[in-house]
């Protein structure tokens, strides 16, 4: 069997020389997508691998709040229109931004080992906790998840709306729009930011969205040999991870932004998950832990999703979905 992998694998490697990779245009995007191809090229000798910049629906509208555009996969629909036209090979996404039903004729091919998935508060003065804040005080956040949880813990805030790349948000933030923002750790390292980081939130205060801090390949579920050759970037313990939270969330999403946290973590040959559901005000919050084995870690995700459903969040959600309903009308 070992034999006939390798033998696989050379052959796919001649086959494959020259890949495109479709990406975003913002600055993470390209340093994620570039993380991609160092990893390729590293990885298979003579495999020579491009960016296509492409921009999407989310980079388009800036101005907006994203539960108030009403629409799932802004941030992927042109790149996943591309790997259909055959355009580009591979596309690279930031996992929390993948729907949980992709396109028919796509697929996740692999997902990257992932970088710690806390959010972090970036203070415009010389504060070093969100606790340390003054009633009243502007904190900006394009997340609902982030909006409920942080007003849950701290209600004496004001979470304002602020969209735009994460080097928009933070020359908002210089600006005077807010005086503080809450970003995903992950993003913030891979732009070199982590001397501007003045808390790291603690999961019990803010649990991330599911699949922060994971970056995700993905490709046309016909392309076999693509498929081989990219398995070599692929973190398993990330992937289960990744695969738990994703099931809890397609057993709750609706049509828009939902306030919905979870985190995952394998230890061994079991896995760990908390999930978390609150109404946009931070009040009502729903919250449930599950641990079960490796092998079962769909059933986990959705299970702990039934449980938070029997236990009322479903009203929540119900709420959150007519909202998003008349926000398109």
């Amino acid at each position: 069997m070992e034999k006939k992998s390798l033998k696989t694998q050379a052959s796919t490697e001649q086959a494959l020389k020259r890949l495109v990779i479709g990406t975003r245009c913002s600055k993470l995007a390209l340093i994620q997508s570039n993380l991609v191809k160092k990893a390729l090229e590293s990885t298979f000798s003579g495999l020579v691998v491009e960016l296509k910049e492409i921009k999407t629906t989310g980079d388009f509208i800036t101005d907006i709040p994203l539960e108030k555009i009403g629409d799932k996969g802004i941030f992927i629909k042109e790149l996943e229109a591309a790997l259909l036209k055959k355009e580009i090979d591979l596309a690279v996404h930031s996992m929390k931004d993948m729907p949980t039903i992709l396109q028919p004729g796509l697929k996740i091919g692999a997902i990257m080992e992932r970088e710690d998935p806390w959010d972090v508060f970036i203070s415009a003065k010389e504060i070093a906790k969100l606790s340390d804040l003054a009633k009243g005080v502007c904190i900006g956040s394009s997340s609902l998840r982030r909006r409920a949880q942080l007003l849950h813990h701290y209600p004496n805030l004001e979470i304002c709306s602020i969209r735009g790349n994460l080097d928009t948000r933070l020359k908002k933030m210089q600006r005077g729009e807010c005086e503080g923002i809450i970003l995903a750790y992950a993003g913030v390292k891979r732009m070199g930011w982590t001397s501007l980081i003045s808390e790291i939130i603690p999961g019990d205060i803010c649990l991330p969205a599911v699949g922060q801090g994971a970056i995700g390949v993905e490709i046309r579920s016909a392309d076999r040999e693509l498929e081989a050759l990219i398995k070599a970037l692929h973190c398993e313990r990330t992937g289960l991870e990744v695969r738990a939270e994703r099931a809890f969330l397609r057993r709750l999403e609706g049509g828009c932004q939902v306030p919905i946290g979870a985190l995952a973590r394998c230890n061994n040959n079991s896995l760990h998950l908390t999930g978390m559901v609150a109404s946009i005000d931070g009040k009502l919050m729903f919250r449930g832990e599950k641990t079960g084995s490796i092998d079962e870690v769909e059933a986990l995700g959705n299970n702990l999703a039934e449980e938070l459903l029997q236990e009322g969040c479903g009203s929540i959600l119900d709420q959150i979905r007519q909202e998003c309903e008349f926000n398109d009308e």
